[in-house]
């Protein structure tokens, strides 16, 4: 090309956007994620009653955005099946899939189940739903209601039944009995870790800005102390990049 002297040969810079884009690679192929497709399921899922009304439960998605943000600025591409939820997410490598019901976030979920290298299923999913949903708003009788229940699809097990290649994380929430209970979750849903947190710890749970977490993995138990979420998101994308690493 030319050069700066007017002469035309070797030696002429390449442009600064190369320059750039050749710099970004280096750095981004040291991330523990670099070139991973991630699948993150976050928030929690609501189920109708009737067009006004519906069962759901106390999850933010707090715990499941950190780790789609972390996820992504360790070089992963990531989707996130998030049900409802107050909280906004903005990076060029995170694309958000919203849903509302158990069943929603199943199809979804499936639907990119195949492609994704990591799985981590952070949602509160529902686990009944009412067997009937009314067409139009209930009113008051003046007497009981009586809703009859269903069980949802159970997602993190059906998709633990087709894994092939993934590596799968999911999420236990649990009030008593919290180890021996996330350990058969952990074998019985086909999962590479457990993250374990309880209700009984203090600054853990929903709609808290921290959490307390022990990952449980087949051999081998880590327990952490108290952390914002994105620290606790931070501890476990590092685990999965260092599992991936020895595969």
């Amino acid at each position: 090309g030319e050069l700066a002297s007017g002469l035309v040969g070797k030696g002429r810079m390449a442009e600064p956007e190369h320059i750039f884009q050749a710099i970004e690679t280096h750095y981004k192929k040291q991330l523990k994620l670099y070139g991973k497709q991630v699948l993150i399921t976050a928030g929690p899922t609501y189920e109708a009653i009737d067009p006004v009304r519906f069962i759901g439960n106390h999850s933010s998605g707090k715990m499941g955005y950190a780790l789609a943000e972390v996820a992504a600025e360790n070089g992963a591409s990531v989707t996130l099946v998030s049900g409802p939820t107050a909280l906004k997410i903005s990076h060029p490598e995170i694309r958000v899939v919203p849903v509302v019901s158990a069943e929603e976030m199943f199809q979804a979920a499936t639907r990119f189940f195949e492609r994704a290298d990591v799985v981590i299923a952070a949602a509160a999913v529902a686990d009944y739903r009412p067997r009937k949903v009314a067409e139009q708003k209930i009113k008051k009788k003046g007497e009981d209601l009586v809703l009859e229940l269903e069980e949802t699809t159970d997602i993190l097990k059906s998709l633990g039944a087709r894994k092939s290649h993934q590596f799968m994380v999911g999420f236990a929430l649990e009030t008593e009995h919290g180890r021996e209970n996330a350990q058969r979750k952990l074998e019985r849903k086909n999962l590479d870790f457990i993250v374990l947190n309880s209700l009984q710890d203090r600054g853990a749970g929903f709609k808290t800005d921290t959490n307390k977490i022990s990952i449980i993995k087949k051999a081998d138990v880590l327990d952490f102390d108290l952390k914002s979420k994105r620290e606790v998101a931070q501890d476990i994308i590092r685990e999965i990049g260092n599992a991936l690493e020895l595969k």
